[in-house]
This record gives C-alpha cells, sequence and structure tokens, in this order.
C-alpha cells in the first residue's frame, strides 16, 4: 500500500482547517468554528489559545478542546514535522521549536497567546515562554513538567528514570525506529498510548477511533522521523554546548500564570518531576487528574476542559 498523504488529517468537524506561514516554513492548524462566523478582524479581538500536541500525535488529540474551550479564538496545530505541517531535516531544537510558536502567535495577528501543550509540545510552552517571553500571556501544560525538573528526576529518582530513559535511548539508533513506528500500519503507537493511559479510556469508542487516525499519521512521509528527532535532539543535545546552553536559559525566572496538570495514573511522567516544577513555577496551580494516565487532555476531557477554561477566565480577568 502506499504511504497515506498528509490530507488524511483534514478531518472533518466543527472546525477549519487552514495553512499558516511562520519561522520560514508552512503549518497546518485547525481553528475552532464559532457560532456567529466572526471576520478576521473580531477573530483577533479575541484571546488566543494554541494547543501543541505530544509525541507521535498530531491536531486530533486537542479534538475536545477545540470545541469544547469558549471566549477565545481557539487553534490546535500539527507541530513542525507532523501531519499537515512541514516535515523539513532540521529544526527540532528547542531554539526553533520555541521560534515556531512565537511565530504562530504574530502570523496569527496576536500580539500574544496563552499556550497549551502535551508531553513535548508541554515543552514546546516552557521553552517559548522563557525564549519569547512577550508573544506568552500564560502556559498551561498536561504531563510536561519543567525541562529542568524533568531531567533531573530522571537522573537522579531511579522510577522517573526507568519510566523515561529506556524509551529516550531507544530512540538514538538511526532508522530502526522509524521502522518500529510505521511497521504493521502504525501498531507500536497504539501500544505506546495503551501502556501509558488509562484502561478506562481504552474500552472506548473514542479511544478505537483516535487510534484509527494516530496510526495512519505515523506512516505519512517523514513524520515518524521527524518525531524521532524531537526525542533525539533532547538527549543529544546534553552532550554538546547548545543543549547546556538552553537548560541554562530554561533557568531563567518564570512570570507567566502557569497550570499543571497530570493524571494521578500516569505511568510515563511521575510526581517527583511535577513536585521540582514548583520551585521553578512557585505561583503555579498543580492540578492532578482522578483517574487519569498521561493523556489526560483525551482520557478526562470534561474534567481538563473545565480547568483550562476557569484558568483562561483568571488569566484574563473574565
Amino acid at each position: 500500500m502506499p504511504p497515506p498523504d498528509p490530507s488524511i488529517v483534514r478531518i472533518d468537524g466543527p472546525w477549519r482547517h487552514h495553512e499558516v506561514h511562520a519561522n520560514g516554513i508552512r503549518f497546518h492548524v485547525v481553528e475552532a468554528e464559532t457560532s456567529d462566523t466572526p471576520s478576521t478582524a473580531r477573530l483577533t479581538d479575541r484571546p488566543l489559545v494554541i494547543l501543541l500536541h505530544g509525541f507521535a500525535s498530531f491536531w486530533w488529540s486537542w479534538r475536545h478542546q477545540l470545541t469544547g474551550l469558549k471566549g477565545a479564538r481557539v487553534v490546535a496545530v500539527d507541530l513542525r514535522g507532523y501531519g499537515g505541517s512541514d516535515k523539513p531535516p532540521r529544526g527540532y531544537d528547542g531554539w526553533t521549536l520555541a521560534g515556531d510558536t512565537a511565530g504562530l502567535v504574530r502570523a496569527l495577528g496576536h500580539r500574544s497567546a496563552t499556550l497549551v501543550g502535551h508531553a513535548d509540545g508541554g515543552l514546546v510552552c516552557w521553552a517559548t515562554s522563557v525564549l519569547h517571553p512577550r508573544v506568552v500571556r500564560a502556559i498551561a501544560v498536561i504531563s510536561s513538567p519543567h525541562p529542568v525538573a524533568l531531567r533531573a528526576s530522571a537522573l537522579s529518582r531511579r522510577d522517573q528514570g526507568s519510566a523515561l530513559l529506556p524509551h529516550l535511548l531507544r530512540y538514538q539508533a538511526p532508522m530502526w525506529p522509524e521502522r518500529v513506528l510505521t511497521r504493521n500500519d502504525g501498531a507500536a503507537v497504539e501500544q505506546l498510548v495503551r501502556s501509558r493511559s488509562s484502561t478506562k479510556w481504552q474500552d472506548t469508542q473514542d479511544f478505537a477511533d483516535t487510534m484509527g487516525h494516530l496510526r495512519k499519521a505515523v506512516q505519512i512521509p517523514s513524520a515518524a522521523h521527524c518525531a524521532l528527532e524531537y526525542q533525539r535532539w533532547a538527549v543529544r543535545s546534553q552532550l554538546r554546548g547548545e543543549g547546556r546552553r538552553f537548560m541554562r536559559s530554561m533557568k531563567r525566572p518564570f512570570s507567566v500564570p502557569v497550570l499543571h496538570l497530570r493524571g494521578d495514573a500516569d505511568p510515563y511522567v511521575l510526581a517527583d518531576p511535577v513536585y521540582r516544577t514548583q520551585r521553578y513555577a512557585p505561583h503555579g496551580r498543580f492540578v492532578s487528574l482522578d483517574g487519569a494516565g498521561h493523556y489526560g487532555h483525551e482520557e478526562t476531557p470534561e474534567a481538563v476542559t473545565e480547568q483550562l477554561t476557569r484558568f483562561l477566565r483568571q488569566v484574563y480577568g473574565q
């Protein structure tokens, strides 16, 4: 069978698909529809919320929040290398990814935005808020501790290191991880999600539909390779000057409002790095999601949407 076309991620729903050029590449973005279908001028009057997905996923992971968050301009993005966005051979480092997000805010016609991210998308939120603070109004992250806290926990705690490091180290091999992710119609992606999520979600039709989409999306040409480049940079940069400079930058004082959500049954990101994150975001709000695993925004969408709605009201004084 020929590999799927990127157009397969243009899934129909109460949203609009379009393309935005930022930081030198083209991004596929999905924007929630509103009842009055406002003009561009009206859209930019509303607070901008950008949703950033995690590893081996695409914008679809935010389907519930796209329709559930009200009173804002809500946009979900296929990150660089994923889904319908461009897949350049380079640019999967923290500096460039932060530049992507800052560029998207401006390209969408806004001066600032609240960034919401899961896992790798959350790390992009942290990086953008430090490297481009003027464009970030606030961040909300799901199972995505501060990068310095996550590294410290993985290296000092056996439980967190055992959960995180074996996967990251396996991904450093050339070519083979790409084959693992794409063979058997992307079955490895489903296995990965099952290993990190709650059985309650796995028994639903929503899970089955989502796995069908993810298994196809990872087979889009170059998507698996680009997804793995995020993981490769995260490890290899620690041995190079750029990685040390990046981590030093992440230690700067953090001033924007922060909401961190973590499923209390998450086997991949444990409680310790979230606790350590409080050092970098002492005024942040830290919430545990009852019964959720690593994918809280999909496993307990109502609870996450409620927490995000409350957070946005606090940020914008609504």
